[in-house]
């Protein structure tokens, strides 16, 4: 598996993991929106200052993370519902470790068990509870700042 930079003609595939990922039972909002409203918004939030690196398998777009390094933000981590538990997700997380070393935050809904464990066995932090700004389903805020977490133990 590597990871690259995602270029301009893998925007529907990466919208494709993000649904099909989102759909999940717990995992995406409780009116999950469409292909094409995902779609739509990959546009908007890349034309916004998203920077987007996809992992790749065997030709095949597995994974993506979505950053805004500036302001410290980890946007988005989908990983392809059939990948997950392979290890993809923890090498994307790892690479928004390197990229935004001085840390960063993210959430995700509350009510996605996996998704809160992994990031704290992977030393983040929850922060606290909140509403995601644009469905107002409950999420949960997290952090990572360097030093902290399994690997410094």
């Amino acid at each position: 598996m590597q990871l690259r930079p995602a270029s301009d003609d893998e925007r529907d595939q990466i919208a494709r993991i993000w649904h099909s990922s989102a759909s999940l039972p717990d995992v995406g909002p409780p009116v999950m929106p469409s292909y094409d409203q995902l779609r739509a918004r990959v546009d908007e939030e890349l034309a916004g200052g998203w920077v987007v690196t996809v992992a790749v398998d065997q030709g095949e777009i597995v994974g993506f993370i979505a950053m805004k390094p500036d302001d410290r933000n980890l946007a988005e981590l989908f990983v392809s519902p059939r990948q997950l538990g392979n290890g993809v997700g923890k090498r994307l997380l790892d690479h928004a470790k390197t990229v935004m070393r001085d840390g960063f935050t993210l959430f995700t809904t509350s009510r996605n068990a996996r998704a809160r464990h992994f990031y704290e066995r992977e030393g983040l932090v929850v922060e606290r509870q909140g509403l995601h700004p644009r469905s107002g389903h409950s999420v949960t805020h997290f952090r990572w700042t360097q030093g902290q977490g399994p690997e410094t133990a």
